[in-house]
């Protein structure tokens, strides 16, 4: 038997290497384009979106309250489904990245947090109106990444269609820093809280955190914060390699348009009243990609990867909700 502190320590410790694994997985979603496009050398991308994702995770709570009450009941929750949750997502991560399949964190755990509850309790725990919210988000987001980047990149095209390639492409390798770097806050802002909301959830569950405040504490936020951080720090260049070249060979004038849609899709999400929800900063980032492809022209875009990569983002979900029922199980039958 495992004691009720030390499982709670294993909880924090596991949510905040899912954090920082989410750093590394994710970093490509805010730095592809602007590596492809030679707008920032690798290592300066990566320190600037570390920096980013890393103030980014302070600036916001919502998504956090949204992951702690609508999957599962937070009165039902307990120590033992987080960590089963936890470690079925992380262990979906490492495999997606291993084989540089950009899928998304976001499913990981939603889907670990399902199969874990289910495992536990059974389906009777399950918010099933806060799940279809968040899967409809995770569904719509990227959709609109796509429409949002096809508009933005035919109005700049409209704009600097006359102007020499060589001088619109020189003035949108400056202008990627800038979206580059919104890109990483935004990513900061939705994805570390989901971690944040986890271990909200483990601190409820062991009664140091009463249910009816879902705020994550300080020292969560920043730890959270911080883990992403250096998650990003360490680069995850398998994942880059497929955003940055494989969907569609960009220029700066293309990674800017991708970058700044994909913004303002992650940033509505996360702060617009009444929403805070999760989205996946990988969906998001590649259906604004195909988007901005297909304005060029629709045969621009590898669709072929594309099918590759939507397989993997709608097997997620049941994958890691199977890896962490199974977890919770051994975990059980072994320690709890």
């Amino acid at each position: 038997m495992i004691s009720s502190s030390a499982l709670l320590i294993l909880v924090v410790f596991s949510a905040l290497v899912f954090d920082y694994i989410n750093g590394f997985h994710d970093t490509a979603n805010a730095i592809a384009t602007s590596v492809s496009t030679r707008a920032l050398t690798p290592r300066r991308a990566i320190i600037i979106a570390a920096i980013m994702n890393f103030v980014g995770a302070l600036v916001s709570s919502g998504v956090a309250q949204t992951i702690a009450k609508d999957i599962v009941n937070p009165l039902y929750v307990t120590q033992e489904i987080v960590l089963a949750a936890l470690l079925g997502a992380i262990f979906w991560n490492l495999l997606t990245w291993y084989y540089g399949i950009p899928s998304s964190s976001s499913h990981a755990i939603i889907g670990g947090m399902i199969g874990a509850a289910i495992a536990k309790l059974g389906v009777s725990v399950l918010q099933y109106k806060g799940i279809l919210k968040i899967v409809a988000a995770l569904i719509i987001s990227p959709i609109i990444g796509f429409i949002l980047g096809f508009i933005i990149m035919k109005t700049l095209y409209f704009i600097f269609g006359d102007m020499a390639p060589s001088k619109v492409n020189q003035g949108f390798r400056k202008m990627q820093v800038i979206s580059a770097s919104a890109l990483a806050f935004n990513h900061g802002a939705n994805d570390a809280q989901k971690a944040m909301g986890i271990i909200t959830m483990a601190l409820i569950a062991s009664g140091l955190q009463d249910p009816s405040n879902l705020n994550p504490a300080l020292w969560v936020k920043f730890s959270c914060a911080l883990a992403m951080a250096l998650g990003t720090a360490a680069g995850g260049w398998r994942i880059i390699r497929t955003m940055g070249g494989k969907i569609f060979k960009l220029e700066p004038i293309n990674g800017f348009a991708a970058d700044l849609t994909s913004s303002i899709v992650i940033w509505t999400a996360t702060a617009f009243p009444g929403l805070h929800l999760p989205v996946s900063t990988t969906h998001i980032v590649s259906g604004s990609i195909m988007g901005v492809g297909s304005a060029k022209r629709i045969s621009a875009v590898r669709w072929g990867v594309a099918q590759q990569m939507a397989f993997a983002w709608v097997v997620t979900i049941p994958t890691s909700a199977l890896t962490s029922f199974l977890f919770y199980k051994v975990l059980n039958f072994l320690f709890l």
